[in-house]
């Protein structure tokens, strides 16, 4: 029997402490996801509205942001994930809010950047043209 499977019988909460940190990283990989698809979305969304504007304009790159930063949140939280089980089977876990200040702040700033691309977008009215001579 290896010395891991011994650690694990005596303290049963490091189990609930690595499920903990497999939740945790489930979770920013929902965010991940999230941030990735929103981005394709802003990007597609152009494609859904008569161009007025014969170049594609800015949507396309809060869109590559907002997938950039969902790629980067796999990668940190891979990381993280591993570092945490490490620190966990070495009984040396202190949490730090490193990396929520760094979530935070990513997250704020793609806000502002929806917000800027809602309000700097060219606003079109869409008329039709109905023949009633028929």
């Amino acid at each position: 029997m290896s010395q891991t499977n011994k650690q694990g019988r005596q303290n049963s909460s490091r189990v609930r402490d690595h499920l903990a940190n497999e939740r945790t990283y489930l979770a920013w990989m929902r965010s991940a996801i999230s941030l990735m698809g929103f981005g394709v979305v802003i990007v597609r969304l152009r494609y859904f509205q008569i161009p007025q504007l014969p170049r594609p304009g800015n949507g396309w790159k809060l869109g590559l942001f907002f997938t950039v930063v969902g790629l980067m949140t796999v990668l940190l939280s891979t990381l993280h994930y591993f570092s945490i089980r490490n620190a966990i089977d070495e009984d040396t876990y202190e949490p730090t809010s490193r990396w929520v200040v760094l979530f935070s702040i990513a997250v704020t700033l793609l806000g502002a950047g929806v917000i800027y691309f809602i309000f700097t977008a060219p606003f079109m009215s869409v008329t039709f043209y109905v023949d009633d001579t028929e």
